[in-house]
């Protein structure tokens, strides 16, 4: 070895390629350990993804989220059921449900009013034991009406259902009852039974009993109440004579200024229930 080979810059210049090199080799990756390296990664995501790990507290959200979903689904197909005849509805059958509603509104006033007035006389009359005796009277035979223990007469309207396919089932007529009730009618008859407060229809054997009385087709009402009342509330837009045409029952509605309801219930004594004004 030369004088000159043992200078530093020679020597850094000799063994500069041999560093560089070594140090890529010793860094660069081996091509089989890269893929195993990639495989490992993949695989790790995978395991990382599948099967799911669920901890208690989301399955809990997870079910009160379900539940609270299929309680809102439930609910706007039900008002979407509800509303559903009113959609269809003409804009004239719409307005004459609105006057009905109104209808009701007032009769409500009226006996408020009514009320009032009775309260007030009773107050100002001279002789309040004699006023008080035929406001008695009177409200007896308004109970003795609605009991069914007596007649009453007024006007009102008839509806017939003639059922010849055997259709109409003991709901349908409740049906009937109620919205009829609902509208304002005093007094109910059909066919022959009076109908009162406490009267429940059932089927039996391809007919209707009306608290426990048989009665066959054709159906016949007889109400007395306000007519403009009654029949519009009998004709509404997926009311009771719809839903007994659907069952194809044959129902006529006519109105009349007086109408007789004559059928009589036996009054009933109460077996455990006293007045209890003193």
């Amino acid at each position: 070895m030369s004088h000159e080979d043992e200078r530093p810059e020679h020597r850094l210049r000799r063994e500069l390629p041999e560093e560089v090199t070594a140090s890529a080799f010793s860094e660069a990756p081996v091509p089989g350990e890269r893929a195993a390296s990639e495989v490992t990664g993949r695989q790790r995501l995978v395991q990382g993804l599948w099967p799911p790990r669920v901890s208690r507290a989301q399955l809990i959200v997870a079910v009160l989220l379900f539940g609270l979903g299929f309680g809102l689904a439930v609910q706007v197909a039900s008002n979407s059921n509800s509303d559903s005849a009113l959609r269809g509805a003409r804009q004239e059958d719409l307005v004459r449900i609105l006057d009905e509603l109104d209808d009701r509104t007032q009769r409500l006033e009226d006996e408020k009013q009514g009320l009032q007035k009775q309260r007030d006389e009773l107050e100002n009359s001279s002789d309040q034991a004699e006023e008080a005796r035929k406001q008695t009277a009177e409200k007896e035979k308004q109970l003795g009406i609605l009991a069914g223990t007596v007649a009453a007469q007024g006007p009102g309207i008839t509806m017939t259902i003639d059922d010849t396919k055997g259709t109409v089932e003991a709901d349908m007529l409740l049906d009937a009852i109620q919205e009829l009730r609902a509208a304002g009618a005093e007094a109910i008859q059909v066919n022959g039974v009076r109908v009162v407060a406490n009267t429940y229809l059932s089927d039996s054997d391809k007919s209707v009993s009306v608290d426990g009385n048989k009665i066959n087709a054709p159906y016949r009402f007889k109400v007395i109440g306000k007519p403009q009342d009654l029949e519009p509330a009998l004709n509404i837009p997926g009311g009771v004579v719809q839903t007994l045409e659907k069952e194809q029952a044959t129902v006529t509605v006519g109105r009349s200024a007086k109408i007789v309801v004559d059928a009589l219930r036996a009054a009933k004594q109460p077996d455990y229930a006293r007045s209890s004004s003193r």
